[in-house]
């Protein structure tokens, strides 16, 4: 054998090994070789038959050692593995029905469920709609019991066609699911027959129609069905319940039906009306017209009228446009038809005149907004917004009067008029705000005159005495002028003077004040360009008609001192002075006396009335007031 491998080695000229490394998809891969140096075959995993013998001889407990057991399967249990299985059998019992006369047993049908997790049972009736009958669970889910000895049912003990006893009833299985005869057969038990439900006798009976016995008669219904098919008269009416509470007038059309003489009254809904969309006030039916006086009492919401509670019913001749007829308890009026019943009451009854009816209402005039009457708290403008709504507002202002109108104010010097002494020498100064129209009174403190002065009145729009409380109106710029008497909460002042924007004011303004008013401006400014008091005084002195006319006034003051027609004696004569130019007829001038108690019989008064009278008929009214004021 060596001989010869060595001449094998001698013949061969190529002594490379094979490859053994290679690549594949470009990765490195690891190639076994299957051929030797020289290119001779290599003989690899391959035994020789008696290897295999021995190999096969050998035992595999001397080489890996006694094989283990195999672990136990795990434990199932019953809850687990027969989680939500359930056996039904359907069953029945019967039960006596000692009180009827109808019935003397009855067959009450009946599931029994028996559950394989933990071996319990329920019976459970279906319910049946109406049946008086309390059904539903009879036994609740629980292990029942078999015996006296306290056994319980399996379900080996459950099959087809046998009874079963529970707290004293007796069940009867006739069949059951599929589910249950496939668990029952696999469990090696052999199920009965399956038997048929039993019925309930008096529920089979109650299931057959009941016979009816009418009387065949004369009026031949076919024919008229047969003549009358799909023609329907047609009437629009109104039914009218605005009398009653939260009533209305609402529109309806009622179909009147030749063929059977039925009728119907169908609803009108119109686009956003707010009620439910019913089609039908009243289904298709036959209406009584007069009943018998024993169907009074008739209960009608619960069984049907038929021809012996009815003397008479509504046919077609009682539907007539413009007359009104009462169906259900409401009556409704009947406006108009559509051709088709104009031409069948032309050709049936011969009525040609059905002319429309206008039953449109015409809407009532919007009720008049009215403001409750002034509580007296605050303005009436801001005691108007309560009414207007829940959470007022306050009122609208004029911006741009309040910005053209802003910081400026007209002042006057004022002074009260009233009875008592202590006031005759108060002075006050109004102050005229024009962006709000507001006044402000203030009194300027005077020492030792037993009267606190200061603020006599806020700022705060004030109402002329003749305006009403409904359309107050106040005081404007206007009403303020020499002379003027002004009322502030029953108090009256007398305008005095005025500062100097007060005249600058009224010369920019002069189309806003009467001529009264700018009279009593000039007036005023006259005055002030007169001579100075001294010079009047010294004049006085040397004039000895001014001396006499000065001590009659105080002759007359003395001796009038009491007498009441000095109140309002100057106001008086300043309303018939349009100009304020101190001076009035002669005529009205005795009128105004005689409306006002004026003694003119009087010598003294006589000889003043002489000394103030001025040429042409007149007469100088401020000299004379003067001998009728303290």
């Amino acid at each position: 054998m060596p001989s010869l491998n060595v001449g094998k080695l001698l013949d061969k000229t190529a002594f490379h090994r094979s490859q053994t490394l290679g690549y594949r998809n470009g990765y490195a891969i690891v190639r076994h070789p299957t051929v030797g140096i020289g290119g001779d075959r290599l003989q690899f995993n391959q035994l020789s038959q008696a290897e295999l013998d021995e190999l096969a001889s050998k035992a595999p407990v001397l080489t890996y050692g006694q094989p283990k057991q195999a672990p136990p399967a795990d434990f199932i249990p019953a809850h687990v593995a027969f989680d939500k299985k359930v056996l039904k059998f359907d069953a029945y019992f019967q039960e006596d029905v000692p009180v009827s006369t109808e019935e003397q047993y009855r067959i009450r049908q009946v599931n029994i469920y028996y559950y394989l997790e933990d071996d319990s049972m329920s019976v459970i009736e279906p319910v049946v709609e109406n049946s008086g009958i309390l059904q539903g669970k009879l036994i609740k889910r629980q292990r029942l019991a078999k015996n006296d000895r306290g056994d319980h049912y399996h379900w080996k003990d459950l099959n087809r066609g046998i009874n079963i006893t529970i707290y004293g009833k007796t069940f009867r299985v006739v069949d059951c699911d599929q589910f249950t005869q496939v668990f029952l057969e696999s469990q090696g038990i052999e199920l009965n027959p399956p038997e048929k439900m039993a019925l309930d006798p008096y529920t089979e009976l109650r299931k057959q129609p009941l016979r009816k016995y009418v009387t065949p008669s004369d009026f031949d219904q076919l024919k008229q069905f047969l003549t009358f098919d799909k023609q329907v008269l047609r009437f629009y009416a109104i039914w009218d319940d605005t009398d009653s509470m939260y009533g209305e007038c609402r529109t309806y059309i009622i179909h009147y039906y030749l063929m059977d003489d039925t009728v119907e009254i169908r609803e009108v809904h119109e686009r956003n009306d707010g009620r439910d969309p019913f089609p039908l006030l009243m289904n298709r039916q036959r209406m009584p017209k007069v009943l018998v006086e024993n169907a009074k009492n008739f209960p009608q919401c619960v069984l049907e009228i038929s021809d012996q509670e009815v003397l008479e019913w509504y046919t077609a001749k009682d539907f007539i446009v413009g007359k009104s007829l009462t169906i259900l308890g409401r009556s409704f009026f009947i406006y108009d038809c559509d051709p088709f019943t104009r031409r069948y009451y032309k050709e049936k009854f011969g009525i040609t005149d059905l002319p429309r009816i206008d039953v449109s209402k015409r809407e009532p005039p919007p009720v008049k907004q009215e403001l409750p009457p002034y509580n007296g708290f605050g303005l009436v403008e801001d005691s108007a917004q309560n009414c207007f709504a829940l959470i007022p507002k306050a009122p609208k202002k004029d911006v741009i009067k309040m910005l053209v109108n802003d910081n400026k104010v007209l002042r006057y010097l004022a002074v009260l008029e009233s009875p008592i002494p202590e006031d005759k020498d108060r002075r006050f100064v109004f102050s005229y705000f024009l962006a709000t129209d507001m006044i402000s009174i203030f009194e300027p403190p005077v020492r030792n005159s037993g009267i606190i002065g200061g603020k006599y009145l806020g700022r705060t729009k004030v109402v002329k005495p003749y305006s009403t409380v409904d359309n107050p109106v106040y005081y404007g710029p206007s009403d303020f002028f020499i002379g003027a008497v002004i009322e502030v909460f029953g108090h009256r002042f007398i305008i005095l003077d005025t500062d100097e924007y007060v005249l600058k004011y009224m010369e920019s303004n002069a189309a806003q004040y009467s001529p009264e008013a700018l009279a009593s401006i000039q007036n005023h400014v006259r005055k002030r360009e007169a001579p100075a008091p001294e010079a009047e005084s010294k004049q006085t002195e040397k004039d000895p008609g001014v001396q006499e006319l000065e001590a009659l006034i105080d002759t007359i003051q003395k001796q009038l001192k009491d007498h009441s027609c000095k109140d309002n004696i100057r106001e008086a004569f300043q309303i018939y002075d349009k100009e304020a130019s101190g001076y009035v007829d002669r005529d009205m001038f005795f009128k105004i006396c005689e409306s006002l108690n004026v003694p003119v019989d009087d010598s003294l008064v006589k000889e003043l009335i002489r000394m103030c009278s001025h040429g042409e008929g007149k007469i100088n009214y401020y000299n004379f007031v003067r001998a009728f004021s303290n």
